[in-house]
């Protein structure tokens, strides 16, 4: 009976947050419009926030609705013009979005309790690349060409552009690690989960930065505070101590355990590293 109560809960929780819709008798729902980076392709990334969306939704009783971002500046400009009211964002996306449009901090997702993640660079197993100094002179692959923390983070570890014979920005840390175990590129900046995600794959890490504020979830200015801390409230009871927790952040990113209160001031580490590489 229990196994089959879980499966069920699983299974609505993965059901497009577009289908789930009130009866009609019921009173109108406020409609929360979530944002996101592009961590991937759209159609993935629906389905990676599909659990996410329905749990909230549930959790609140507002209605949420997913829209993806196809790049890090439009995912800036959703949230602060207003066309999404919550947005999943990079640091580098945040610190932009909080300048330019005042968005408001509102969780971090966390690993092993902390809200914190690195950014390292990936090689393939068995190549003669094994410390970031080995890649002077060879092929390298950043993700988004605007993401200003890939760049303060190669060069933290000691690399410039100036040093590659080649680099390209392949969107997604996914394609930068397909395309190192391809041979397309000898080495590529990725987040640290997703190169443990590669790592059975032949994706071996020889350099890191020290862990750097999370990737985090930011609301509008102008979003009321009841709904804020409805939303906020949701996110800090999604852990993966009790089942439905597991089965969403799984579909979100297994990487994460949690969710925590973060503040502004977190992200004055990364706006210090990327100052030197804006115009």
């Amino acid at each position: 009976m229990l196994l089959n109560r879980f499966v069920m809960i699983a299974a609505v929780l993965l059901i497009p947050a577009t289908t789930i819709s009130a009866p009609t008798s019921a009173p109108q729902q406020e409609t929360v419009t979530l944002g996101s980076v592009a961590m991937d392709i759209p159609v993935e990334m629906v389905k990676r926030m599909g659990a996410l969306t329905n749990y909230i939704s549930l959790n609140t009783g507002l209605n949420i609705r997913f829209r993806p971002s196809p790049n890090l500046s439009s995912a800036v400009d959703e949230i602060g013009t207003g066309q999404t009211q919550i947005a999943y964002l990079t640091p580098v996306a945040y610190i932009e979005a909080q300048k330019k449009y005042g968005v408001v901090p509102l969780v971090a997702p966390t690993i092993n309790g902390k809200p914190t993640f690195s950014l390292v660079i990936g090689a393939k197993t068995g190549s003669s690349i094994r410390t970031p100094s080995d890649l002077k002179g060879k092929r390298f692959a950043f993700g988004d060409e605007k993401a200003l923390l890939q760049k303060a983070a190669v060069a933290s570890m000691g690399l410039g552009t100036d040093d590659f014979s080649k680099f390209a920005y392949l969107k997604h840390y996914d394609n930068i690690a397909k395309a190192v175990l391809a041979g397309d590129f000898d080495g590529g900046i990725l987040k640290d989960s997703v190169a443990d995600d590669f790592k059975d794959r032949g994706i071996v890490v020889i350099g890191s930065t020290p862990p750097l504020p999370s990737y985090i979830f930011a609301v509008h200015p102008q979003m009321p505070a009841e709904t804020r801390n409805k939303l906020r409230d949701a996110f800090l009871g999604l852990r993966k101590d009790n089942p439905i927790g597991t089965v969403t952040l799984e579909a979100f990113d297994s990487s994460y355990d949690g969710f925590a209160v973060v503040q502004d001031s977190a992200y004055d580490t990364v706006r210090k590293l990327i100052q030197p590489f804006q115009k």
